[in-house]
C-alpha cells in the first residue's frame, strides 16, 4: 500500500528551522500498531495522521513511542499540507481529535492560526526530581498536563542542561521552562523524554498553558513568543476566553511516498 507523506517545518518561515512534522493523509484508519510503526520509522517528534470526515478531518498524533492527546506543530503542518499541497481551501480547516474539535485559520500571508483549548496550570510544589532534572530551581511552578517551570530571565532558560533520565520519571507528559523574553513577551523550552522526545524544537500544545500564564502576568491578551531550542521558532499568540490562538508559518521540506506491507484497518 502506497501512502503520501509530507515533512513540514512548522512555526518558521525558513526550512531547517521550527519543528519538523510528518503528515500522512490516509484513505481510512490503519491499525494503531501500524500508525505507531510509521511514526517510529519517521523518527520525528510527531507524525500527524488524518482521514477525511465530510468537509472536516479526523486527526491523530504519534511520537516515535506513543500516541499523544494534543500537538500544535503537527496540526499546523497538517493544515499547511492540506492547503498548499492538496488544494483544500476551506477556512478554517477543522480537525476532530482526542482534544475535541480544533480549527486552523489561514490567510494570504501564509500565517496559520490554531484555535486550541486553554490548559492553565495550578500552582504546586516543585518535585525535587524536577529541580534536579532541570539542574536549576525555578522561581514558580504549576502543573496542567505538563509542569510549567518559571525562571527569572531568558538566559537562565537558555542555560538549562537537563538530566533527561530524571525528567523521564516525572508524572507529566512534559516539562515547560519559561521566562520573560529579550525581544519577545516570553520564551520557552519543552522537554518530554517520557514521550520519546528529549527536547521538542517548537511546541504548540505547551502554549495552551503558557499563554494564559503570561497573559495574566503581563496584563495583555496578544503576545509574541519564541521557543529557544537549537532550531528555534516564532509563535503569534492570543488569549480568547477559554481558547488560545497560536499562529505561525510553515514550509515544505519533503514530499514523498511510503510503502507499507501491513495495511490492516483498525
Amino acid at each position: 500500500m502506497k501512502l503520501p507523506l509530507y515533512q513540514i517545518d512548522a512555526f518558521t518561515g525558513a526550512v531547517f528551522g521550527g519543528n519538523p512534522a510528518a503528515v500522512c493523509p490516509l484513505p481510512a484508519w490503519l491499525a494503531d500498531v501500524t500508525l505507531q510503526n510509521i511514526a517510529a520509522e519517521n523518527n520525528l517528534a510527531e507524525t500527524a495522521f488524518l482521514v477525511a470526515r465530510g468537509d472536516d478531518y479526523e486527526l491523530r498524533w504519534f511520537t516515535p513511542t506513543i500516541e499523544i492527546d494534543l500537538c500544535g506543530h503537527a496540526t499546523l503542518a497538517a493544515a499547511f499540507a492540506l492547503n498548499t499541497e492538496l488544494g483544500v481551501r476551506t477556512n478554517p480547516i477543522r480537525f476532530h481529535s482526542h482534544s475535541g474539535v480544533l480549527a486552523v485559520f489561514h490567510d494570504a500571508a501564509g500565517l496559520f492560526t490554531l484555535d486550541f483549548p486553554t490548559r492553565p496550570g495550578a500552582p504546586c510544589v516543585a518535585p525535587e526530581t524536577l529541580t534536579r532534572g532541570l539542574g536549576a530551581r525555578p522561581v514558580e511552578i504549576s502543573k496542567a498536563r505538563d509542569y510549567l517551570a518559571v525562571f527569572t530571565n531568558e538566559a537562565e532558560v537558555r542555560a538549562l542542561n537537563p538530566d533527561f533520565a530524571a525528567l523521564k520519571t516525572l508524572d507529566s507528559l512534559g516539562i515547560i521552562a519559561t521566562a520573560p523574553g529579550g525581544d519577545s513577551d516570553f520564551v520557552s523550552r519543552f522537554f518530554a523524554p517520557g514521550a520519546g522526545v528529549d527536547e521538542d524544537p517548537v511546541t504548540g500544545s505547551s502554549h495552551c498553558t503558557l499563554i494564559p500564564y503570561w497573559a495574566q502576568r503581563l496584563g495583555k491578551t496578544k503576545l509574541f513568543a519564541r521557543q529557544i531550542s537549537r532550531r528555534g521558532g516564532e509563535l503569534f499568540c492570543e488569549l480568547a476566553g477559554d481558547r488560545v490562538h497560536i499562529g505561525g508559518k510553515a514550509v515544505l521540506y519533503l514530499r514523498g511516498e511510503i510503502e507499507i506491507q501491513d495495511a490492516s484497518a483498525s
